[in-house]
């Protein structure tokens, strides 16, 4: 059958007959009741609900639908989601939702429902706190960079995975425009919120800034260290008050190791800056809270990266054989391993910062705030905070001196 979107209300009578919806939902599909939840750029999502339970169906665009179809897109992006989904469950188990079925020529997936999970960034705005988070995403982060380079695979499966996802062209072409080059001119799509026009000036004219920024471009294009998630924020996070998982990897590509990282610290640091305007009595320990889960996050994906390295060492790059096998102690190679990993980590954390604030797609933690007289100069904190991590990401000692930089800007008024 030639793809068609779906709808409320044909979303029954069209997946009637497949049998691993049926298995989590119930047979009878005039019984199912179907909600789209779909709040993101891209897709069509629905709840499933039917008398054996809940399921989630999501379906490819194409077209992106945060633009309309002025803004084409490839079908194919949901065949790579698929993929991704099926080598992170491998990586870190219990990280992603499970998959029940794929349709490639409907460009849909069948998945796993979370309940009572909810969206990170929105417990984020509302002040919420989430038990073992930081624990989790550091080791997601650490499992996932690891066991998809050639630390941990073998050269066949290694370049058999990034032949599979060089064919992702469309998708991760958006990151290369709207993360890391629009902020930095005055493109079509950009916006930016009412009084920043200084911060943004300041910014465009800093030419090491922009060869910087560039750089990094250059390593996310051309290095295919391990397979990234690719749009790692708090919005791509559902969580409970005590458990989490990651969600929405169809911008799935290979790339540097420090690249999910940094894009997830990004974000928790863009919801340090926006708390002034959601908390009240509360806000200098939130704001710390948030502070400990980016140290922590970082400090749990240290210690799981070298772990790892320890024990599951196993591909091409620095094999035993050169070391341990010599009676050679390894952590010196470790050590040149994981300083490059957040010398990239740093800069897109940078950069993102920017394009939140300054491209297409701006955060919810900023853009609830409907007053732009509030909103702007906590915006600029962020903004002139990601230009400094850009300018000396090579030189950072470790996230506890990123969360000092954090309270500096917090305290400073830089509009």
């Amino acid at each position: 059958m030639a793809y068609k979107a779906l709808t409320v209300d044909t979303l029954p009578e069209r997946l009637k007959g497949v049998a691993a919806l049926a298995a989590q939902v119930g047979d009878d599909a005039t019984a199912w009741q179907v909600q789209e939840v779909g709040d993101g750029n891209l897709n069509l999502v629905f709840i499933v609900t039917g008398p054996g339970g809940k399921a989630i169906v999501k379906q490819a665009l194409p077209y992106v639908r945060l633009v309309g179809d002025s803004w084409p897109l490839p079908l194919y992006r949901a065949y790579f989601e698929y993929h991704a989904l099926t080598r992170q469950a491998a990586r870190d188990p219990g990280s992603v939702p499970s998959v029940y079925h794929f349709d490639e020529a409907q460009a849909l997936i069948i998945m796993e429902f979370l309940a009572p999970h909810v969206i990170l960034r929105r417990k984020l705005i509302a002040g919420e706190r989430v038990a073992g988070l930081a624990e989790f995403l550091g080791r997601y982060c650490a499992r996932t960079a690891f066991r998809g380079s050639e630390l941990s695979m073998q050269r066949p499966d290694k370049k058999a995975d990034v032949a599979l996802f060089a064919g992702n062209v469309e998708i991760p072409a958006i990151t290369e425009a709207l993360v890391f080059t629009d902020p930095y001119f005055d493109a079509e799509m950009n916006s930016h919120t009412e009084g920043l026009e200084p911060v943004i000036a300041r910014l465009r004219a800093d030419v090491g800034l922009k060869v910087k920024v560039q750089q990094a471009l250059q390593r996310f294009v051309s290095n295919t260290e391990t397979m990234v998630h690719g749009d790692l924020h708090s919005g791509s996070i559902m969580s409970t008050d005590s458990d989490s998982r990651v969600i929405d990897p169809e911008f799935v590509q290979y790339g540097p190791m420090g690249f999910d990282i940094g894009m997830l610290c990004a974000n928790f640091l863009m919801a340090y800056f926006s708390q002034p305007a959601h908390r009240g009595s509360d806000l200098a320990a939130y704001q710390a809270w948030i502070l400990g889960v980016i140290a922590d996050t970082c400090s749990i994906f240290e210690t799981e990266f070298r772990h790892l390295w320890a024990t599951e060492r196993t591909g091409i790059l620095f094999p035993a054989s050169l070391f341990e096998d010599q009676d050679h102690d390894s952590s010196p190679a470790c050590d040149a391993v994981s300083a490059g990993l957040w010398r990239d980590a740093w800069a897109v954390c940078g950069i993102e910062m920017h394009r939140r604030c300054l491209s297409l797609a701006h955060n919810a933690d900023f853009e609830d705030i409907a007053d732009a007289s509030v909103r702007a100069p906590l915006e600029a904190r962020n903004l002139l905070m990601g230009a400094e991590l850009i300018h000396t990401a090579d030189t950072l000692a470790d996230a506890m001196a990123v969360c000092a930089l954090a309270r500096d800007y917090n305290g400073k008024d830089v509009l």
